[in-house]
Order: C-alpha cells, then structure tokens, then sequence
C-alpha cells in the first residue's frame, strides 16, 4: 500500500444554486468520514492534508476526526480562494499590482460570515486604509464582496469555482512548504490553539507563516478591534454551529 505525504481533498458534492450550507454539510459528512479513515490507515504518519471541497473548514474537521493518527497541526482548510479575492479587489482599487498588496487575512470559515480584513493590510508598505480612503467601499463594499463572492460564482455559473480554486490550492500547498517572506503572510484554516479567543478545536482561518516543509505557526498581536473581534466571534459561532450540526459524523479523534 502505497504511503502519502501530502494528500488533497477535493472529492466533494459541489455546491450547486438552491443548495443550502446545511444541504451541502449534510451530503459531504460521510464523504469525508470515508476520507478520513482512509488517511489514518494508508497515510505517513507525517502526512498534510490540505481539505478544498465545501463546507472545507467542517469537512476538515470530519476528516481530521477520523484519522487521530495524524497530529492536528497537519491539517488545513482553503481560505487562499478567498485572499486571493481580496488581494484582487484591493490592488483593482487602489490601482495598484497584485503583489504590492500584503498581510492580507481572512478569518474564520470559508464562508460568508468569514473576516476579510483589510486593516492590516499593506499597500507597498503602506497601511491599505491610508492608501484607500475610501470607508464606505472598505466596509460596505469590499467585505460582503469577497465574503459573498462563492454565492456569487454558483449564481452566474451554476457551480462553484474551478480554476480558481485549483490555483488557491496550489498556493495553499506552495505557502506551506516555502519559508514565508518577512514582510508576508498567508491565510489558511488549521486546528485552533486558542489564539485570538478562538475556541480550541475548532478548524478556523488565521494569519499565518511559515518556515517550509509544512512547519506553520500563527502570527501573534495582529490589532483586532471592536468590529473586527465581533466578525471573528460571529465566524467562530457558525463554526461551532456547524460541528454541532455534524456531530453524529465525528469520530473518535475529535
């Protein structure tokens, strides 16, 4: 039996327009007890697992229960579809190219109750709010966008994402396995610690960084403010919701 070292999950039931959030947890649930199984049996026991298919964050977290071979630091839920969707719509802003923007993070569940934060981001090493002066666009306008982007794919098209999110995952995997630059970071789900009051346990989006070969770490005092603590509890309550929602799936790795 062939051993892995990284595997990705991407065999999901897509999300198709109509479909609930809860419809789509509900159909993935025994996929990815399957999944999960299978990793624990076959896999290295040093093996990342980087889950893409929707509801990612909860799938993880069925996955990641069934296979309590694996420690909880190797797995990993897609949140780069949505900083790459960020990244765009603030450099399209601020008229600027995709690599001058940085340190932007999205927290919590690959969702649209996620936290796009544009706070700390940089703009050529400059604050993005002092760049783009705009607060309107930045509340209003920007965070609803890239949160509410997903349902907006599956209305135009009929399905979620494709390319998109093939590139996300390549950029998932390239971010985990290259040291980080010093003036970077990159947003990914993993098993929370409880850094920034997020409750342990949870699959949950943080900034983070890395030293290669799937070595992460969270990135410390980040400012979090009022508004943005509320959006990262709101994101934390769904998750919470969604487990509970599942937890006849979960196994004993929980």
């Amino acid at each position: 039996m062939c051993s892995s070292d990284l595997v990705i999950l991407v065999g999901g039931l897509p999300r198709k327009d109509g479909m609930t959030r809860a419809d789509l947890i509900r159909a993935n649930g025994p996929i990815f007890t399957g999944q999960g199984k299978a990793i624990n049996e076959a896999a290295s026991k040093d093996v990342r697992v980087v889950t893409v298919a929707n509801p990612c964050n909860t799938n993880c977290l069925i996955a990641k229960s069934h296979a309590p071979r694996v420690p909880a630091e190797n797995w990993f839920a897609m949140t780069m579809l949505d900083q790459n969707r960020a990244t765009s719509q603030i450099a399209k802003k601020a008229n600027v190219p995709v690599s001058s923007v940085k340190k932007v993070t999205i927290w919590g569940n690959h969702s649209d109750t996620q936290y796009p934060d544009y706070k700390n981001a940089e703009i050529a090493g400059v604050p993005a709010p002092q760049v783009i002066r705009d607060d309107a666009w930045l509340a209003e306008t920007f965070i609803p966008t890239v949160a509410k982007r997903g349902a907006a794919v599956i209305k135009a098209r009929g399905a979620s994402s494709a390319a998109s999110a093939a590139n996300a995952a390549i950029d998932t995997v390239a971010n985990l396995y290259h040291p980080t630059p010093a003036d970077e970071w990159f947003s990914t789900a993993v098993v929370s610690d409880g850094s920034y009051g997020i409750p342990s346990g949870l699959i949950y989006s943080f900034p983070l960084t890395s030293k290669g070969e799937g070595a992460w770490s969270i990135v410390p005092n980040v400012p979090i403010d009022d508004d943005a603590r509320k959006r990262l509890d709101a994101s934390a309550a769904e998750l919470i919701a969604e487990r509970d929602a599942v937890k006849d799936l979960l196994g004993p790795g929980l």
